[in-house]
Formats: structure tokens, sequence, C-alpha cells
């Protein structure tokens, strides 16, 4: 009878230790799934807004074919084939070399100019543990003018060069709407006139998705000086982005000419809503 009473006893111990052992494991995993952290994803559907960039990083080793248009104006008239007869286009490749870090080249007819560009992530809006109402990506740019001098005119290479700086600021408020604020600084080594080097601008961006497949985006950038220009213009712009498989095709109707920040920030010159728009798209392709 003792010997069977201390296997009882033992019995019981090994069992309340199983039991804590196993609250212990429930514990641990309810803790684990407490500090669970959810990245926010789709905030927009690509990389580029209508005429500016998002906060969007292309993953890593993605490589991105991107063909931008634009077409001349509207109110050109039937002779200009309402536009149809003038074009700009870039062609771009952006590369994804992590997931928070994408770089670009591209070449823009718009006064034969080539850029180059990188994209940093550094806030990702997320829930759980962390709780972050935003995202914020860091963003650079290069511009070089290549247009040829004209007769008897010498331009050094650092005069052509003009560089973008923006904070690419944005939420997802809900699964069809998403909006980003863009302040930005546009820097000319050289300027004319009674101009300043260096321009500051605010830009607000914005998208609603209507369908699985289909959303409307609209994009103002407000320049911060020069507003007294008669022959500048802020650049305002509303699209549709069109999803189809592989491919993402962006319509646009917009003021700006030029798809590059130094040209749509500073060089726009058509006034939106007195019928100076251009039709535009963008196509890209992901490999």
């Amino acid at each position: 009878m003792v010997m069977q009473r201390w296997i009882f006893i033992v019995i019981q111990i090994i069992l309340s230790g199983s039991v804590a052992a196993q609250s212990s494991l429930l514990d641990m995993l309810e803790d684990g799934k407490e500090e669970k952290i959810t990245l926010t994803t789709a905030t927009f559907k690509g990389s580029r807004l209508i005429n500016g960039h998002t906060l969007m990083t292309r993953r890593a080793h993605t490589l991105e074919f991107l063909i931008s248009h634009r077409f001349g104006l509207l109110n050109s008239g039937a002779y200009e084939l309402f536009g149809l007869d003038n074009a700009n286009v870039r062609f771009g490749l952006d590369y994804g070399v992590t997931d928070g870090l994408t770089i670009g080249f591209g070449r823009n007819s718009f006064e034969k100019t080539y850029d180059g560009f990188a994209k940093l992530a550094l806030v990702r809006q997320q829930t759980g543990a962390r709780n972050l109402p935003f995202s914020v990506t860091a963003f650079s740019s290069i511009a070089v003018n290549t247009l040829r001098a004209e007769q008897d005119e010498t331009v050094d290479f650092s005069e052509r060069v003009a560089f973008a700086f923006q904070g690419l600021i944005g939420r997802k408020f809900s699964p069809i709407f998403s909006l980003q604020i863009m302040p930005t600084l546009i820097h000319f080594n050289k300027v004319t006139g009674d101009r300043k080097n260096d321009l500051f601008a605010v830009g607000i961006g914005s998208r609603l998705k209507l369908s699985k497949r289909f959303s409307l985006n609209a994009e103002y950038y407000y320049r911060l000086a020069e507003r007294g220009e008669t022959n500048l213009e802020d650049s305002f712009a509303l699209g549709v982005d069109l999803e189809t498989g592989g491919h993402v095709f962006q319509f646009q109707f917009t003021n700006s000419r030029s798809m590059i920040e130094k040209g749509f920030i500073r060089e726009t010159t058509g006034n939106y809503f007195s019928g100076d728009i251009h039709f535009g798209f963008n196509i890209t392709r992901s490999f």
C-alpha cells in the first residue's frame, strides 16, 4: 500500500507539472500573438500616383519597366488632333534593391532630360504590438537637361543639373481610400532672372478604389514661392488606374508636360481650369 501511495503521489506531481507547462506554453503563445505586427499593404497600387511618386517601393530584386506618355494640349484644336500630334515620352527602369529601397533611371523627351532617383522606406504603417498610423518614404532625384546649347553659347554641365527632395507621407485610411502629403524641395544649379535656386512646394494626392481593379486618383502641388510668375502654374492632375494582371495602366489629364519632379512642379505653364490639359498615360510591367 505504501508503494502504491508513493506511485500515486509521483503521478500527481508529473500531471501537475504537465498542466503548468501547458499553461506556461499557452501564455507564451498568447504573448506572441500580442506582439505580432501587421504591416499595411497596397496603400497605393503602383510606384507612381499620376505625375509624381507614391510612397510605395518595389519588392527586392523586382525590375519594373515604365512607359509614360503626355500628349499635347486638348484645346489645341482639330488641326493638332486635340494634342495627339504632339507628345512627350519617358522610358524608365525601377529596381528594388531591397524591399525598402528602390532606385531608378529614365529618359524624358521633354528637354531631352535624363534622370535618376532613389526611394527609401523609413516608416511603415502598421498595427499590433506597435501601432503606426502612417508611412514615410524619402525620395531624391537628379535630372540633367541635354538640350543642345544655342550657337555661340557655352553651358557647363553643372548648369544643366537640377535636384528634387521629397518626403512622401501617406496613410491608408480604409481598403478603398489612401492619402499622401509630399513636402518638396526643388533645386536648380542655374536659374534665370530674379528666380531663386530653391523652390519649396507641398503636394497632396489621393486614391479612391472603386473596384478590385479600378481606382480614381488626384494630385496637386502648391508652390510656396514664385506665385507672381504669370507664366507658371501649379501642377494639377486627375487620373484612373486599371490593373490587368502583370500590367497597370494609368490614364490621366494634367496641365503638366514633364514627367519628372523638377519639371512638373516648377516648369508647368498651362492652367488646368482654362483648358490647358494634356491627356497621358503610364504603363508598367514588373519582372
